[in-house]
């Protein structure tokens, strides 16, 4: 993955969950917010540490992990 600069990993953190650096905000919540309905304007209200750089680093931080995931197939030929 690339380099990011507002995203950080750290086992003591979030159990290792991708978050915003300086917060306890990871990259799961801010999807989930926006997929609650809430603006970025919402978010950043709500979350005045959060800022729109943040925001935006977390919605491509996302949009990498999924663009590498590789899905495995248990199925067994018969």
């Amino acid at each position: 993955m690339s380099s990011y600069r507002f995203i950080q990993t750290d086992p003591d953190i979030l159990g290792g969950k991708p978050h915003i650096k300086g917060t306890r905000l990871s990259v799961a919540f801010i999807l989930e917010l926006f997929a609650s309905g809430a603006s970025r304007e919402d978010i950043l209200s709500a979350y005045p540490q959060l800022t729109s750089q943040a925001v935006e680093e977390a919605l491509h931080y996302a949009a990498e992990s999924v663009e590498n995931e590789i899905v495995f197939s248990d199925k067994i030929a018969a």
